[in-house]
């Protein structure tokens, strides 16, 4: 099968503007008589008719994004990080309170998911929202407990 084997005519051809009355787009070419819109070169962008425009019937959000994070995301290594500073107990349950408390997260947040980067030394008791496969597997192994909340 070739290109030039093909006998299909896949693109109506253009009307061809202004080439005498008989044409049906002669003279003033479809655009009507005068005006803005008759001229070469001119898009009215956004004009609805006088209809209040799409872009001011929205309301404006500003450089705030629409849907806002709400779960706190935390790896393995951070925790270890704290812990070994003494910022966190290893004795208490480390959950999302406990660690607003002791300003590791920023109370905003509603939920906390635990990540598996990194490795841990210590034994957690870990209270959270998600978890990553990686980071249980991490947690269990070294004799920690994970609890999932609802």
């Amino acid at each position: 099968m070739k290109l030039n084997s093909f006998n299909q005519r896949k693109f109506k051809s253009k009307k061809r503007l202004g080439r005498g009355i008989g044409s049906t787009k002669g003279k003033t070419s479809g655009r009507g008589h005068k005006g803005q819109k008759s001229r070469s070169g001119v898009a009215i962008k956004s004009f609805e008719g006088g209809q209040m425009p799409l872009y001011r019937r929205l309301p404006k959000r500003g450089f705030n994004k629409i849907k806002d994070k709400t779960v706190a995301l935390i790896n393995l290594s951070k925790i270890q990080e704290f812990a070994s500073k003494k910022k966190i107990s290893t004795i208490n349950k480390i959950n999302l309170p406990n660690l607003q408390k002791s300003k590791i997260i920023k109370n905003k947040y509603r939920k906390l998911k635990l990540l598996g980067a990194g490795d841990i030394k210590d034994k957690f008791d870990i209270e959270v929202n998600y978890i990553s496969k990686s980071a249980k597997e991490k947690i269990e192994k070294a004799g920690g407990k994970v609890t999932l909340i609802k």
